[in-house]
């Protein structure tokens, strides 16, 4: 699997969308194609908690709907960890359920320091993806 490519807009995009749900979860999901994010989409957190994370299954079905009419794939999902580190939690792995995605942690713990970070989570097995983060 080649190396995602995603501008720093983007990243810039999810840390302000964390800070702005904090202290609640945010999600929401990059489209793209190539290895190359083109669309970050916001979406609302079903479960209004600072704990866990379900994107809104109307967003969701119009996220995939505007996708599949660019052929564009979700290249990743993204979501939000207010108080603790960018890293998987065991809900966030059994709630893994695109395994040819990435899933990006949005960390708020550190406030003036946000951390991004990109994994892949595969049958429970939790692997940090290198992003190649595009300055334009």
């Amino acid at each position: 699997m080649a190396m995602l490519a995603i501008e720093q807009r983007y990243i810039d995009e999810m840390i302000a969308h964390a800070r702005q749900e904090a202290p609640l979860e945010c999600c929401g999901v990059l489209g793209g194609r190539d290895g190359r994010v083109l669309k970050l989409f916001r979406a609302t957190n079903a479960e209004r908690s600072r704990y866990r994370y379900n994107i809104d299954s109307q967003e969701l079905f119009r996220i995939n709907r505007e996708c599949e009419e660019n052929g564009w794939q979700f290249l990743g999902i993204y979501h939000s960890h207010p108080d603790s580190e960018a890293y998987p939690s065991p809900t966030d792995v059994g709630l893994a359920f695109w395994p040819e995605s990435l899933y990006f942690i949005v960390s708020l713990r550190d406030a003036g320091n946000p951390e991004v970070r990109a994994f892949r989570i595969r049958d429970g097995e939790i692997t940090e993806e290198e992003i190649e983060i595009v300055r334009r």
